[in-house]
């Protein structure tokens, strides 16, 4: 398996997985080039339903690999990872597309569901018309967060024809255990800060779905919720065919078939990321011979900041991207 390209360690002025998380998300350099430009086409889905996938806009070679990035819970072509994920596409001169989950690109989605940290079956339909419609270029994939889990769960599904669509995937700081992660966000800091930003902008869309589809769920058991587990057992489980919390976080996680991915495969997680308990990760024999684990010591969740010279301040989040994106490199 090719190596990675830095062992990482944090800068000494962000100590800690929340100060990493925080910081990276609200106030790291996200780009050394220009500001990323994206080409927005949407996509109509097998069930009448619609998805917006954003695109580079930089010049690129005709054979050029295409990278597919799926962004994390509630995030967008405009996440941090996503900008410093283009930057390292236009230095590279590689294609990326970020596909946006149902819901997630600005524009309420249509039908009675949205997404999920398991919908393979989605990732699958767009892996499979990014091939068809790119046919000349060798195809990447990569998923930040709740994006990682369901790439990683859909490596695990297909097997090895996941290797007849992509030359390989990553997954960056997935929670491949649903319960263990779902449990740790809903707990102390991370339920006063996290869960309440996830919430904040998730109960909404949920309203307006309701408004679509009067009748989907109960609206003022919603109003009520006040973690992650409660709005999942109220709206993302059964909107997508789960009996409850329990059921979706336990059938929709991806460690249970990491042992069945046959492409390369990288999974990166830091041992101090608030989201994901480092006691949850997977070890080697849990997972395939074809998947690399990194698990640095820090990183907190999707941060991974860098200093800049010559004083260490402030911080960028492109070291990241670029040993993710040279790794899926080596194997187009």
């Amino acid at each position: 398996m090719a190596a990675l390209a830095f062992d990482y360690t944090a800068p000494w002025w962000l100590p800690g997985g929340n100060a990493q998380t925080l910081w990276a998300a609200l106030f790291a350099r996200r780009h050394a080039g220009p500001a990323p430009q994206w080409r927005r086409e949407r996509w109509q889905t097998p069930d009448g339903d619609f998805v917006d996938v954003d695109t580079t806009t930089h010049a690129v070679a005709p054979d050029a690999p295409l990278l597919v990035l799926f962004h994390g819970l509630e995030g967008s072509s405009a996440s941090q990872y996503a900008v410093a994920f283009a930057d390292f596409a236009a230095r590279e001169g590689l294609v990326l597309a970020v596909p946006h989950f149902r819901g997630c690109s600005g524009e309420l989605n249509l039908a009675p569901r949205a997404y999920h940290s398991g919908d393979f079956q989605e990732i699958d339909w767009m892996l499979r018309r990014f091939a068809t419609t790119h046919p000349g270029r060798p195809l990447l994939a990569a998923g930040v967060s709740l994006g990682g889990n369901a790439l990683l769960r859909w490596a695990g599904e297909m097997g090895f024809a996941a290797g007849r669509t992509v030359r390989a995937v990553a997954a960056v700081c997935s929670p491949l255990d649903l319960a263990a992660g779902g449990h740790a966000i809903g707990r102390g800091f991370n339920r006063l800060v996290y869960t309440r930003m996830f919430l904040s902008t998730m109960v909404p869309k949920a309203l307006k779905k309701l408004e679509q589809h009067p009748g989907l769920f109960d609206r003022e058991a919603l109003l009520a919720a006040s973690d992650l587990y409660q709005f999942d057992n109220l709206f993302t489980a059964p909107l997508h065919g789960f009996r409850d919390t329990d059921d979706y976080w336990a059938r929709a996680s991806a460690k249970p078939v990491l042992s069945d991915i046959r492409v390369p495969a990288l999974a990166l997680n830091a041992l101090n990321d608030p989201f994901v308990p480092a006691g949850s990760l997977p070890t080697p024999s849990q997972a395939g011979h074809q998947v690399t684990l990194w698990q640095p010591a820090q990183g907190g969740h999707v941060g991974f900041s860098v200093s800049l010279p010559p004083l260490g301040l402030p911080g960028h989040v492109m070291a990241m991207p670029a040993a993710v994106g040279h790794w899926l490199l080596a194997h187009r």
